[in-house]
């Protein structure tokens, strides 16, 4: 009679916290007529012609690109300086919160989740937004645009990213992270998916019901 085996089955390794990381700009508030809203006043302030209806269309890179196009390279880091120093008086109280958003952060700590956000946008500011509107994520990382978010998502173990812009599928991608898009800022479906997008959602209402299905497939 064959001896039985005394070893222990091995076990699953531990399925590691969910951690989720949200893009700002365009994804979670509408950030189009604030900023706008500030390009005009440093225009006037200026004296220098900045096109503000064109430069919404282009949310998302850092702030340093879109002053380039208007001002001389000499000028860059003071105009960028003074655009920041104006932004609470212009642009905080006209941006609106995306369709979802708050349910999008609860919803992640809703399945015992943490919603981090990881923004192009200067920390002092992003976190002005928020608190503004009432969006509560765990953390917020600013300073970081594309493969450079990753950093952040790595150090928080985030399973997901979820943004708008190719960037932020590049950022996802270099962490390891899945990548959910939303079509609601400057990257139609095609851009997306063509740069490497997961996922493709309409907006983010559309968020708690993918993140519990992708809940219940992890821990499968």
């Amino acid at each position: 009679m064959a001896a039985m085996s005394s070893e222990t089955p091995p076990t699953a390794p531990p399925v590691p916290p969910l951690t989720v990381g949200f893009d700002l700009d365009m994804t979670l508030i509408d950030s189009r007529p604030g900023i706008r809203a500030n390009y005009l006043a440093l225009s006037a302030e200026t004296g220098t012609f900045i096109d503000a209806d064109e430069a919404v269309t282009r949310l998302g890179p850092p702030l340093e690109e879109e002053i380039a196009r208007w001002f001389p390279e000499e000028q860059i880091p003071a105009m960028v300086d003074r655009y920041r120093e104006i932004y609470a008086t212009h642009a905080i109280h006209s941006t609106p919160a995306m369709p979802g958003a708050r349910e999008a952060i609860k919803a992640v700590q809703g399945l015992g989740g943490r919603a981090i956000v990881v923004t192009a946008k200067n920390e002092p500011n992003a976190r002005m937004h928020l608190e503004h509107l009432g969006i509560e994520p765990d953390a917020v990382i600013g300073w970081l645009w594309a493969e450079a978010k990753a950093e952040a998502l790595r150090e928080y173990g985030a399973q997901v990213y979820v943004g708008d812009h190719v960037g932020d599928v590049r950022g996802a991608r270099a962490a390891g992270a899945v990548s959910v898009s939303v079509p609601t800022g400057p990257c139609p479906e095609p851009e997306l998916l063509a740069a490497g997008a997961d996922v493709v959602l309409t907006d983010l209402t559309e968020l708690p019901e993918w993140l519990e299905e992708y809940v219940r497939t992890r821990e499968v």
